[in-house]
C-alpha cells in the first residue's frame, strides 16, 4: 500500500502578516501539491524573525516543508542565515550562481563591473543544501534533507516560486517520495452559483463516494469549477475510465452550464468559436470599463476576430459614438435593456463586426436606487440573428460586480454562438 505523503507551507515575511501583500503562494502550492497526490496539512505565516522561523522549523511534522520568502539581497532577508543555523552549516560562495546572477543583470543592460555587491550576495548559499537554479530571478532555491524530511526554500515572488516548483521542486518530490497517483478531471461551468449547482447535482454527487471519487466545488467570480478526483492505486486506466463515466453523466445533467474542461478559459472558448465561424467581435462597455476587452485580448491570436471597442462611460459618448438618442436615455436611463441593445447595435455598425457585446450597469458602491440597486447590469449581444438584452444583479464589491458582469457577457455570447439552450431547459 502506498504511504500518504504530507506537506507544510511556511511563508516568511512581515508584509504578509500586516496584509501589505496577499499570501497567494500558500494557496497555489496547496493546489499543486494536491494535484501531485501530496496532502497539504498546514500553512503558516511568520514574520522576518529568526526566532519565529526557528520555532516553526523545529515543530514541523510533515514529510515536506515548502518555505517561501526572505531570500532577497537586503538586510531584512534573513531566511538563508536562519537556515544555516537550523541545519548547522554556513554560507559559501557558489561560483555558478554568481555567474548566472551577473549574466541576468548584464542582459538587462548593466555591465559586469556595475553589478552591486548586494546582488552578488545572492551567490552566498548554505554549504549543506542542493542548489535549485532560478531562471526567473537572482534568488536560488535550496533543498535540504534532515531526519527523513525534505525542506525546500524558495523566493517569495510568486512567478519565481512557481517556476521553481514546476521545473525543479515537483519533479524532485515525485522522485523522492513517489506519492500515490491521483486522477483529476476538471469541468468548468458558468451561469449558476455554487449552492444552486450543488442542489441540482445532489443525487449524482451522493453516488460518487461509492466509486471512490471526490468532488470539489471551486468557485470564482461568475464560474464554478467541478473537479473529480480519484486515487489510481495500481490501475491508472481503470481509475481514468471511472472518472470518464461520471464526467459523461455530468455532461448529461448540466450541458448548458459547461463551457470547457481543464485550464481552458471562457474567453478562450469564445475566441475559438468566433475563429471557427470566421466572424468578428466588437465591444461597447460602460460599467465594465474595459475589463471585458482585457479578457478578450488576453487570448493569444485574438486579433483574428476582435476588432475593437468603445468604453462609453459618459452618456455623451453613448450618444456621439454609439448613436443612442438622448430621449431614449432620458426615458429609460442609461442602465436599461433598450440602451444596452442600442449600444451593441451601435458599436456593431460602427466597427462593422459580426457580433457585438454591450454592458451598462451600476458597479457601486454608490449610485443604486430601489428600482436599480447596486449590481444591476444590462448586457446585450447583437449578432447576425438580431439583438437581445438580459439583466443581471451581481453581488459583491465593485470589482466583483465588474468581473461577474464580464463573465456573464462572454457567456451570453458563447451561448448565442453555440446555440446553447436556456439554463434548466437542456434536458426538456
Amino acid at each position: 500500500m502506498v504511504r500518504e505523503v504530507t506537506a507544510e507551507c511556511l511563508c516568511i515575511g512581515d508584509e504578509l502578516l500586516i496584509g501589505q501583500t496577499i499570501n497567494s503562494n500558500a494557496a497555489w502550492m496547496g493546489q499543486e501539491l494536491g494535484l501531485e497526490g501530496i496532502r497539504p496539512v498546514l500553512a503558516r505565516v511568520v514574520g522576518d524573525s529568526e526566532e519565529r522561523i526557528m520555532e516553526a522549523l523545529a515543530t514541523v511534522q510533515a514529510d515536506i516543508v515548502l518555505i517561501t520568502g526572505g531570500l532577497g539581497p537586503t538586510k531584512d532577508d534573513i531566511t538563508k542565515h536562519t537556515l544555516c543555523k537550523f541545519f548547522h552549516t554556513e554560507l559559501v560562495r557558489n561560483a555558478e550562481v554568481e555567474e548566472r546572477v551577473v549574466g541576468l543583470w548584464t542582459r538587462m543592460g548593466r555591465g559586469a563591473d556595475q553589478v552591486k555587491d548586494a546582488d552578488r550576495t545572492q551567490a552566498m548559499l548554505p554549504a549543506g543544501c542542493t542548489v535549485l537554479p532560478n531562471l526567473l530571478g537572482t534568488a536560488s532555491g535550496m533543498w535540504f534533507e534532515k531526519d527523513g524530511r525534505v525542506y525546500v526554500s524558495m523566493p517569495g515572488v510568486p512567478y519565481e516560486m512557481q517556476g521553481l516548483m514546476r521545473h525543479e521542486v515537483l519533479p524532485r518530490l515525485r522522485a523522492r517520495f513517489q506519492p500515490p497517483v491521483i486522477i483529476h478531471r476538471t469541468v468548468n461551468t458558468t451561469g449558476m452559483g455554487e449552492t444552486m449547482l450543488a442542489e441540482r447535482l445532489e443525487h449524482w454527487e451522493n453516488d460518487l463516494g461509492g466509486r471512490g471519487i471526490h468532488l470539489a466545488y471551486l468557485p470564482s467570480p461568475g464560474q464554478v469549477k467541478l473537479r473529480l478526483s480519484k486515487y489510481a492505486g495500481e490501475d491508472r486506466k481503470k481509475a481514468e475510465a471511472v472518472i470518464a463515466e461520471e464526467a459523461e453523466k455530468l455532461y448529461g445533467l448540466i450541458p448548458e452550464l459547461i463551457f470547457s474542461e481543464g485550464g481552458q478559459q471562457l474567453e478562450d472558448v469564445v475566441g475559438q468559436g468566433l475563429k471557427e465561424l470566421g466572424q468578428t467581435l466588437a465591444l461597447a462597455e460602460s460599467c465594465t470599463g474595459g475589463y471585458l476587452s482585457h479578457l478578450v485580448t488576453s487570448v493569444p491570436g485574438s486579433s483574428a476576430y476582435y476588432i475593437g471597442g468603445v468604453v462609453s462611460y459618459a452618456n455623451a459618448v453613448k450618444m456621439e459614438e454609439l448613436g443612442i438618442p438622448s430621449d431614449m436615455l432620458e426615458l429609460n436611463g442609461a442602465v436599461s435593456g433598450p440602451v444596452a441593445e442600442r449600444m451593441a447595435e451601435g458599436v456593431k455598425k460602427a466597427l462593422k463586426s459580426d457580433w457585438a457585446i454591450a454592458t451598462t450597469g451600476i458597479a457601486g458602491p454608490g449610485g443604486g436606487t430601489p428600482e436599480k440597486p447596486v449590481g444591476t447590469v444590462w448586457i446585450a449581444v447583437a449578432g447576425p440573428d438580431g439583438v437581445k438584452a438580459s439583466k443581471g444583479v451581481f453581488m459583491g464589491t465593485r470589482d466583483l460586480v465588474i468581473r461577474r458582469a464580464a463573465v456573464a457577457a462572454l457567456n451570453m455570447l458563447r451561448r448565442r454562438i453555440q446555440k446553447v439552450p436556456a439554463i434548466g431547459k437542456a434536458d426538456k
